[in-house]
């Protein structure tokens, strides 16, 4: 899975891996009242970096936790959610806004394959300095240059230059 193979979600392993990862979300979603240092040990304990001054506001959403690394000062406002069946990097100082979605998790486009059931996923990376407004979704296999600003509402379906503009569905520079 982590190699962008295809794999069946329903794996023994992998059913593990995502049973602990609601676990885990129900902690933290739990913890929205809690002081940031109680959220800061958690985000630690289940992402696989998380830079200083992160901060995730929940309700947060994910399928393991474990292939997302936030760079320092990162920012994900409520409601994000980060399908993360490989890995999703995020820079420094990106800000992404409520309800933004970031999916690397995809699926065969041959129907025969599909039905099988399997699956594979393809890496998100963002740059240092983004902008993503709320609600903006980034498909599978995007990379998005350092300091873009994804406009809210964009589907991201192709890379974003460094510096760039982008907004609408799909996507497109301004």
């Amino acid at each position: 899975m982590l190699a962008g193979a295809l794999y069946h979600a329903a794996d023994p392993e992998i059913q593990a891996a995502q049973e602990a990862s609601f676990a885990w979300m129900a902690r933290y979603n739990g913890a929205l009242g809690a002081p940031q240092a109680v959220r800061d040990a958690l985000l630690a304990e289940r992402l696989g970096a998380v830079g200083e001054g992160a901060v995730i506001r929940p309700p947060f959403h994910c399928d393991y936790g474990f292939n997302i690394r936030l760079g320092a000062g990162v920012f994900l406002n409520f409601n994000c959610v980060v399908l993360d069946v490989v890995a999703v990097t995020i820079g420094d100082k990106t800000q992404i806004g409520p309800g933004v979605q970031i999916l690397t998790a995809d699926h065969p486009r041959d129907p025969a394959t599909r039905a099988t059931g399997l699956e594979f996923g393809r890496p998100v990376r963002i740059g240092a300095n983004v902008w993503i407004g709320a609600g903006a979704i980034l498909l599978p296999g995007v990379t998005v240059g350092d300091d873009a600003l994804i406009g809210a509402g964009a589907v991201v379906t192709r890379d974003v230059p460094a510096g760039a503009t982008v907004v609408g569905n799909p996507a497109r520079a301004r």
